[in-house]
C-alpha cells in the first residue's frame, strides 16, 4: 500500500500535474523515451527532460538532472534499472512528490531486480513518495490532457477510471474501448506495485467527483483485508477482471478445507464481501461500466422487454432467466394502456412485441407504459431494422423517456451500419447499445447487483470470551513435537473457544482407555491418534459403538491397523469419546485454510466423509460478522436439511452459526494456524458438538 503523504488520500498531481520531468526523454527512433515526450505533447502544462545528452528532444527542452528541473509535481523514470533507483533517490531529495517508473528489470526477473525494488520502497519511504511501478506502462489523466505512457494512442476522455496490472492489457483496452466510443477519466498501470497499489487507487478515485465507475484488471491482490476494507467503504461502483480462476495454481494441501479451496476461493469470496462486481471477460467488464457509469439505480430487479422482433425478445427472455433479475408481470392498469394503443396482433404482456411494422410512436407508447408500471424496475428495447423504423428517431425516443422517468434503460439496436450512428449517440447519453440482447441483460444485472450492494450493511467480526492463553498452551505443546500436523489430540484447542466437543480423552494404553471408557456413559467411539494418517475411516481406525468390555481389545486393534497401515507413523496414542447420537443431526464441516492475500478462508458445508466429493460448501474471509455466519449457512444446498426437511426436527441452526464465529476467531487470534477442518461438526436439534479435529501449523 501506498506511503503516506502531506496530502494523505490524495494523488490528484500524478493524474494531473502542473509540470512533468521525464528522465530518459530521448528522440531515438523505437524508444521508450521519445514514445513518452511524445504522447505529452497535447498536455496543456509544462514538460522538461532530463538527458544530460540532448539540449532538447522532439521541441521538448532538456536539463542534465531531476536537480534542475524547475520543480515538477511528476518525475517519469525511463532509464536503465541502477540509474532508474538514482533517479528516483534524486526525486525524493528535491521535493518531487510523485514518481511513475517505467523502467523493467526489478522484482519480476529474480533476486538482483528484487533487491533492486527493495531499494525503490525504502527510498520511497524515507522521502513519503506517491509511486508507481517499477515495470509500468506509465499514468493517464484525461481532464489534464496528461499521457505519461508508451502506449500508441490515448484514451478518449470519459468517467471511468481504470486500473490494470498489465501494461499490454492497458493498450488493448484503450484501443478497443477507441472503437467503441468509449471514454476514461485516469488509467494507471500498476506495474509491480511496489508502493501504491489498487488500494491506493480506489481510495484516491471514490473521492474524485469525476470518476463514475472503477475498473480493473487484476492478476493478484497483494493486502486483501485491506483491499475489503477500501471497497466496502468505497462509494463508487468496482468492475474488476481477476485472472488466474482455474485450481492449477492451488498450493498442496493436506486439510478438506485445503483441498477444496483452490487458487480462486478466497479472491471469489474477498470480492464478493467487498462489494465488487466480478466480470469473467473484457467484454463483460466494459458492458457493466458503461451501464454503471451512465444509468441510474432501479428500484427493483423486473425487466421489461419491448421489440419489434420475437426471437431477439425470447432470446431476452432467456437471458433474464439466465440472470438474477426477474421478467416483470405487469398490472392491469399497463396491460390496458397496452391494448389501446397497439395493434390487435401485438403482446401486450412481458416482453412486449409491437411487432414488425412497428414506427416510433409505437415503441415509443409501449415503452411508455412499460416504464410506468410499478413492477418495472429496467426496461430494454430490442430492435432489428425496417423500412418503417428510423433508428435515429428511436434513440431519441429511448432517452427521452429516461429522462421522464428515471427508470435505467439499456438499448439493443440490431444492425450494422444503420445503427451505428444511434448507437453512437445513445452511448454518448450514458445509454448503451448492444447488437446482443443477452448483452443488454448482463448490463442491467450488473446495475441490479450493484443496487444490492449500496444497501448492504457491514457488521462488526463476531467476538466471545475465550481462553487465549489455554490455546496457546495447546498450540506450543503439540508443536513441541515438531510436526507441524496436529489431530484430535488438541481437542481442548476447541474447549479453550468454546467449541462444544464430546467427553472423552486421548490415551496411550488400553488400561488407561478403559478408565476413560468408564467415566463415559453409554458406548464410546474409539480413533487413532496419528499426524500421520489424516484419513482415518480410510483405515479402520475408528470405532463406533464400543461397549466398556471391549475397549482394551479396540486400543489394541487400532494401534496394529496403524502400525500396518504405515509402520514409521507416529501413533500418539488412540481417542476415547463419548457416541454423539447423530440420527437427528446432520454432519457438516467448518473448516479453515490461510490465503496469502486475504487471510483466513472460512469454509461451511456438508461433512462427513462425502465432503470432497459433494463440495457442497460456502465460503467467506474471516473474521466474520454474525450476518455472514448466517450467509453461510443458508448458501448451501443441504441447507434444507439443517431446517427439518421431510419430517425431521430443525437442528440448532444458532449453534453452527455460533461455532463458526468462534472457529473464526480462534484462527484470526492465531495466524499460525493455516489449515483446520472440524469434521464432523455434528448439528443437532439440542446443539453442535465438534466430533473430529485436523490441523496445520506454521510455527
Amino acid at each position: 500500500m501506498g506511503v503516506p503523504t502531506e496530502s494523505a488520500g490524495s494523488l490528484t498531481d500524478l493524474f494531473a500535474p502542473r509540470r512533468v520531468a521525464v528522465v530518459g526523454a530521448t528522440d531515438r527512433e523505437g524508444s521508450v523515451g521519445r514514445a513518452i515526450v511524445k504522447n505529452l505533447a497535447p498536455f496543456g502544462g509544462e514538460v522538461v527532460g532530463v538527458n544530460p545528452s540532448r539540449e532538447s528532444v522532439l521541441g521538448v527542452d532538456c536539463v542534465d538532472s531531476l536537480a534542475e528541473a524547475g520543480d515538477p509535481d511528476v518525475a517519469v523514470v525511463a532509464v536503465p534499472p541502477d540509474a532508474a533507483v538514482e533517479a528516483v533517490r534524486t526525486a525524493g531529495e528535491v521535493g518531487i512528490g510523485s514518481v511513475v517508473v517505467i523502467t523493467a528489470g526489478f522484482g519480476e526477473t529474480g533476486s538482483e531486480g528484487a533487491a533492486r525494488e527493495r531499494d525503490l520502497r525504502e527510498i520511497a519511504a524515507e522521502y513519503e513518495l506517491d509511486l508507481v511501478g517499477p515495470n509500468s506502462l506509465g499514468v493517464i489523466g484525461t481532464g489534464a490532457g496528461f499521457n505519461a505512457t508508451f502506449g500508441p494512442d490515448a484514451p478518449l476522455k470519459g468517467s471511468i477510471s481504470f486500473l490494470s496490472q498489465s501494461g499490454a492489457f492497458v493498450t488493448s483496452v484503450v484501443d478497443w474501448a477507441r472503437d467503441r466510443g468509449l471514454g476514461f477519466r485516469n488509467v494507471v498501470s500498476l506495474g509491480n506495485k511496489a508502493v501504491l497499489d489498487e488500494v491506493d487507487f480506489v481510495r484516491e478515485w471514490d473521492e474524485d467527483p469525476e470518476t463514475d465507475v472503477i475498473v480493473g484488471y487484476l492478476e493478484g491482490i497483494d493486502d486483501g483485508r485491506g483491499f475489503i476494507e477500501a471497497a466496502r467503504a468505497c462509494e463508487t461502483p468496482i468492475v474488476l477482471v481477476k485472472s488466474g480462476r482455474t485450481d492449477a495454481g492451488a498450493r498442496a494441501a493436506s486439510s478438506h478445507t485445503g483441498a477444496i479451496a483452490g487458487s480462486d476461493r478466497a479472491y471469489e469470496a474477498g470480492l464478493e464481501q467487498a462489494g465488487v462486481l466480478r466480470a469473467q471477460t473484457v467484454q463483460e467488464l466494459f458492458d457493466a461500466a458503461e451501464t454503471l457509469a451512465g444509468q441510474p439505480l432501479p428500484e427493483g430487479d423486473g425487466v421489461a422487454v419491448v421489440t419489434n422482433a420475437g426471437g431477439p425478445g425470447v432470446m431476452a427472455t432467456d437471458a433474464v432467466g439466465d440472470s438474477r433479475l426477474s421478467l416483470s408481470s405487469f398490472s392491469e392498469e399497463t396491460t390496458s394502456r397496452l391494448r389501446e394503443a397497439m395493434p390487435d396482433a401485438a403482446s401486450v404482456h412481458n416482453p412486449i412485441d409491437v411487432i414488425g411494422d412497428a414506427d416510433v410512436s409505437r415503441f415509443r407508447d409501449a415503452l411508455a407504459a412499460a416504464t410506468a408500471d410499478p413492477n418495472v424496475g429496467m426496461a430494454t428495447v430490442i430492435a432489428a431494422p425496417t423500412a418503417v423504423l428510423s433508428f435515429d428517431a428511436l434513440a431519441e425516443t429511448i432517452l427521452a423517456i429516461r429522462e421522464e422517468t428515471g427508470v435505467p434503460i439499456v438499448a439493443c439496436l440490431m444492425g450494422g451500419e444503420s445503427a451505428r450512428i444511434a448507437s453512437g449517440a445513445l452511448s454518448e447519453a450514458g445509454v448503451p447499445a448492444h447488437f446482443d440482447p443477452a448483452r443488454a441483460i448482463e448490463g442491467l444485472d450488473a446495475l441490479d447487483e450493484y443496487r444490492e450492494i449500496g444497501s448492504r450493511e457491514y457488521d462488526d467480526p463476531m467476538s466471545f470470551d475465550v481462553n487465549r492463553e489455554r490455546a496457546r498452551e495447546v498450540l506450543d505443546r503439540a508443536t513441541e513435537r515438531g510436526d507441524n500436523r496436529i489431530g484430535v489430540e488438541a481437542t481442548d484447542l476447541l474447549d479453550a473457544y468454546g467449541i462444544p466437543t464430546p467427553e472423552g480423552a486421548v490415551v496411550e494404553s488400553p488400561g488407561e482407555a478403559e478408565r476413560v471408557a468408564r467415566g463415559v456413559e453409554g458406548d464410546v467411539v474409539m480413533k487413532i491418534v496419528s499426524p500421520d494418517i489424516l484419513h482415518k475411516s480410510d483405515i479402520g481406525g475408528v470405532r463406533v459403538g464400543v461397549a466398556d468390555g471391549e475397549v482394551a481389545d479396540a486400543y489394541e486393534d487400532l494401534v496394529a491397523r496403524a502400525r500396518n497401515y504405515q509402520s514409521d507413523a507416529t501413533v500418539l496414542g488412540v481417542q476415547v469419546q463419548e457416541l454423539v447420537d447423530t440420527e437427528q443431526g446432520v454432519e457438516t464441516i467448518v473448516g479453515m485454510t490461510r490465503d496469502p492475500q486475504f487471510g483466513p478462508l472460512l469454509l461451511f458445508g456438508l461433512g462427513g466423509i462425502f465432503v470432497e466429493v459433494l463440495e457442497d460448501t460456502a465460503f467467506r474471509v474471516g473474521p466474520v460478522s454474525e450476518r455472514e455466519a448466517r450467509e453461510m449457512v443458508g448458501e448451501i444446498d443441504a441447507a434444507p436439511l439443517l431446517r427439518g426437511a421431510r419430517g425431521r426436527e430443525p437442528v440448532d441452526e444458532a449453534g453452527i452459526v455460533e461455532a463458526i464465529g468462534r472457529l473464526s476467531q480462534l484462527v484470526t487470534d492465531f495466524s499460525e494456524i493455516v489449515e483446520l477442518d472440524i469434521n464432523p461438526l455434528v448439528a443437532t436439534p439440542d446443539g453442535v458438538c465438534a466430533i473430529d479435529l485436523q490441523l496445520t501449523v506454521e510455527p
